[in-house]
């Protein structure tokens, strides 16, 4: 079996990342002291990288699948193969600027600037995506026409329109208005800290969580393919074991039929014969938000109920990959 190289996170979302991987392979080892993590899997490869740098190190070929969130995705314009949604490290992309200024988006702000001959300043480390809203904008088009707008970073300036600033940044965006900057492109999850730093939401540009990606090339390897193959199943059981709860439950035979008529299931519940005569077990898996609703039902007919979280489920039918789409299978 082929070794199959594998890239994950290092920052914000490094423990979720190992708190998913070690629901999936049990065993993860070595991530308190090195950049070079074990799994129980002695035939995958993992190492810690920034999530900024492994959409590129993936399309490249120096790993063959890697964790990190769509934003970079985007903002690397990486030709890689999107595996599966984790659904863990959910942020939205925002245009910010400071409370007390009256614009309701970014349309407005550039429009106001423009007409006053003044230079708009934007911090963002997320150059490319920042560079390509503000160029989708209407009042752009209309002042600046199909110039880029100028980005400045400590060792690059690229772009024509001197009237239009981006300037990376690097970590602590919310703290650079209204001294350095007018405008922020950042993440945010719930607005808080941008609130905390007297600035306000005009936009919303993107929505990213973190994806499981691979190497388009390394889909192709026979070996290395069946092993991917084996990784989805491993990651998507325990993304789709956080949605589910495992439920026991006994009954006593007059009331089986009314609960197994009020009874969501992922599947078709397993029903045996319990050792005291007249009373039955249940077995099924439920979603979590449906369990709030059949409490009633528990409550009216069932007794001795068991609840618990599964680790995983395993989605064991056959995998495809179709390398022509980003749909995940």
């Amino acid at each position: 079996m082929a070794t199959v190289k594998f890239a994950i996170p290092k920052g914000t979302i490094e423990e979720s990342t190992f708190k998913i991987l070690e629901e999936a392979w049990q065993k993860v080892s070595g991530k308190a002291r090195t950049y070079r993590i074990k799994l129980s899997d002695p035939d995958i490869e993992v190492k810690l990288l920034r999530p900024q740098e492994i959409p590129t190190y993936i399309q490249e070929g120096f790993y063959d699948v890697g964790i990190t969130g769509k934003d970079w995705i985007i903002e690397a314009n990486a030709n890689v193969k999107t595996l599966l949604d984790l659904e863990y490290g959910k942020v939205k992309q925002v245009i910010a600027i400071p409370k007390n200024l009256v614009y309701e988006n970014l349309e407005e702000v550039i429009e106001d600037y423009a007409k006053n001959k003044k230079i708009l300043r934007i911090s963002s480390e997320y150059l490319t995506t920042t560079a390509n809203y503000v160029q989708s904008r209407i009042s752009y088009s209309k002042h600046f026409g199909d110039e880029s707008p100028m980005i400045i970073t400590p060792w690059l300036r690229v772009g024509q329109n001197k009237n239009v600033q981006i300037y990376l940044s690097f970590g602590a965006t919310e703290a650079k208005p209204p001294e350095d900057v007018d405008v922020i492109f950042d993440i945010t999850e719930t607005g808080a800290t941008l609130s905390q730093n007297n600035l306000k939401i005009i936009d919303t540009v993107n929505e990213s969580t973190s994806v499981f990606i691979a190497n388009k090339d390394s889909l192709k390897d026979k070996n290395k393919r069946e092993k991917i193959k084996d990784m989805i199943a491993l990651l998507k059981g325990v993304v789709e074991a956080r949605k589910k709860l495992h439920i026991f439950v006994n009954v006593k035979s007059e009331n089986l039929d009314n609960l197994l008529a009020n009874l969501p299931a992922l599947k078709r519940p397993t029903v045996s014969n319990l050792s005291e005569k007249g009373w039955y077990g249940i077995n099924t898996v439920i979603d979590k938000d449906e369990f709030i609703k059949i409490v009633p039902i528990m409550r009216k007919y069932a007794q001795g109920l068991v609840v618990l979280e599964p680790r995983q489920i395993l989605p064991l039918e056959e995998i495809r990959l179709d390398e022509d789409n980003d749909k995940n299978y």
